[in-house]
C-alpha cells in the first residue's frame, strides 16, 4: 500500500540515509520483526538489548513508509481522554495508560540520547478548548489527571491570552512532552543494530507465513526463507492484512511545514505544541531549525489516488485554521504531505498474539495519535512477553481487551 503522498519532510530533509541490503539467502533467529519503520527499529533495539537474536525485514526502503511522513507529535495524552477511558476499562487503569506514556517520553529521550542529529528536545504541550461547550469536559479531564499524579495546569480565557496570545475559553498545559526527527532515530538506531550483528534487510517483502508449535517460517517474494522461534508485525497499517478481523479504521492525516522563521515569529510555538480538543484537531510544533509545523485535517480516505488529489487543498486549510488564531502569523508553506494511519475505537495500540495465528506471532499495532511514544511501551510489553514475565499494560495494550 502507498501510505504518503507529496513531500514529506523527513525524506526531504534526510534522503535515503543508509542502504540495507536485500535478504538474499535463508536466515535463522530468535524474533523476525517484519517493518522497518520506527516501531519496528524501536522493538527490535529493546529486544537485542535484552539478548535476543533479531533480523529486520521491511519491504521498502528502511522508514520510508508511514514513519516518513510522521509529524512525531510526542506527547503523554491519549487521543480519548482519560475520564472516557475510564468508563470503559476503570479509572485505574486509564491512569496507567496515562502515566505509561509519560513514562514513555523519558524512555524516548533516553534512547535518542547518543544522537544529538535526531533532534530530540522537550516541549511543554498546550490543549486548547476549541468551543466554550468543552470546557467542563476539560475541567474533568483536569480534575482527573491531577488525581492520579500527572503534572498539568488549567488556564483560563486571560491567562491564555497573556501567555499565548490567542484566544480560547480554557487549557491545559503540561510540560511531558517533546519533538524529534523519526526517520532519522530509526536510520541511526538499525544502523547501531546492523554495525554490532543484527541482521537488517530493505526491499525484502514476506509474502507468506507458517506457524506451528514449535516456531515460525517466513518465505520472501525472492524465495528465501526465514526461521524464526517468533514473529513481530511492526509494519504499520499494512499489518492489518495478516489479520481476518479489523481491529482499526484506516484514515488520512495531512501536514505541511514552513522554510525557517525568525524566533519572534514562532514565539511561543519554538518550545511548546499547540492542539485542540476538536477531533480532527489542529495541530502545530516547530523544528530543531526553526521550521513551523502543522497538520491535521484527518478524513477517512484511504485511496492513495484520492488522498494525493486532496494534499494541497488541505493544506490551504491548515494554513488558514492557524491564521485565525494568529492573525499576524503570515506562513507559507514550503512542503505539504499526506499520510495513512489508523486508529482504534478506543485510541490504545495493540500488542502480543492474536488467536488467529498463534502464540508465536506478535503484532505491534501502535495506531493512533501516540504511535512512537506506543511504541516505546509496545516493546517492553513484547520483550516481557516473550521473555514469559508479566507486564502490567498487557490486558490493556494486548488483544484480550476485545474479548
Amino acid at each position: 500500500m502507498d501510505l504518503k503522498s507529496g513531500y514529506p519532510y523527513w525524506a526531504v530533509k534526510n534522503g535515503l540515509m543508509h542502504a540495507f541490503p536485500a535478504l538474499q539467502a535463508d536466515h535463522r533467529c530468535d524474533v523476525a520483526i517484519i517493518g522497518g519503520g520506527i516501531t519496528g527499529a524501536l522493538i527490535a533495539d529493546r529486544l537485542v538489548t535484552d539478548g535476543f537474536d533479531v533480523a529486520v525485514l521491511e519491504q521498502r526502503d528502511i522508514g520510508w513508509g508511514s514513519t516518513a511522513a510522521s509529524t512525531a507529535l510526542l506527547q503523554y495524552e491519549i487521543d480519548t481522554h482519560l475520564v472516557d477511558l475510564a468508563r470503559r476499562y476503570g479509572e485505574a487503569d486509564a491512569a496507567l495508560a496515562y502515566r505509561a506514556c509519560a513514562h514513555a517520553i523519558d524512555q524516548l529521550r533516553e534512547i535518542a540520547s547518543p544522537w544529538r542529529d535526531v533532534e530530540f528536545a522537550r516541549a511543554d504541550s498546550l490543549y486548547y478548548a476549541s468551543r466554550r461547550r468543552d470546557v467542563g469536559a476539560m475541567r474533568e479531564e483536569y480534575a482527573a489527571r491531577r488525581r492520579h499524579g500527572l503534572e498539568v495546569t488549567l488556564l483560563d480565557t486571560q491567562r491564555i491570552r497573556d501567555d499565548y496570545g490567542f484566544d480560547a475559553p480554557a487549557a491545559l498545559l503540561s510540560t511531558q512532552a517533546a519533538r524529534m526527527d523519526p526517520y532519522r532515530l530509526t536510520h541511526r538506531l538499525l544502523e547501531r543494530l546492523r554495525r554490532r550483528g543484527t541482521g537488517v534487510y530493505d526491499r525484502t517483502c514476506v509474502t507468506d507465513l507458517k506457524a506451528t508449535s514449535r516456531g515460525v517460517v517466513l518465505q520472501t517474494r525472492d524465495g528465501a526463507h526465514v526461521r524464526a522461534a517468533h514473529v513481530v508485525f511492526a509494519a504499520g497499517y499494512a499489518s492489518q492484512h495478516w489479520l481476518k478481523p479489523r481491529v482499526a479504521r484506516n484514515r488520512s492525516s495531512y501536514a505541511l511545514i514552513t522554510d525557517p522563521l525568525p524566533a519572534d515569529r514562532l514565539g511561543f510555538l519554538q518550545d511548546t505544541l499547540l492542539w485542540e480538543t476538536a477531533r480532527p484537531y489542529l495541530y502545530a510544533r516547530s523544528t530543531a531549525d526553526g521550521r513551523l509545523l502543522i497538520g491535521g485535517e484527518d478524513d477517512a480516505i484511504d485511496i492513495p489516488a484520492r488522498r494525493d488529489a486532496r494534499v494541497q487543498k488541505k493544506a490551504r486549510t491548515l494554513v488558514k485554521r492557524l491564521h485565525r488564531l494568529f492573525p499576524a502569523l503570515d506562513i507559507t508553506p514550503a512542503f505539504s504531505w499526506a499520510g495513512t494511519f489508523a486508529e482504534t475505537a478506543d485510541g490504545l495500540p495493540f500488542f502480543g498474539a492474536h488467536p488467529q495465528w498463534g502464540p508465536r506471532v506478535h503484532f505491534a499495532m501502535a495506531y493512533g495519535g501516540n504511535g512512537i511514544t506506543y511504541s516505546v511501551l509496545g516493546a517492553d510489553l513484547l520483550s516481557a512477553r516473550l521473555q514469559r514475565r508479566r507486564h502490567a499494560l498487557w490486558p490493556l495494550f494486548s488483544f484480550e481487551r476485545l474479548r
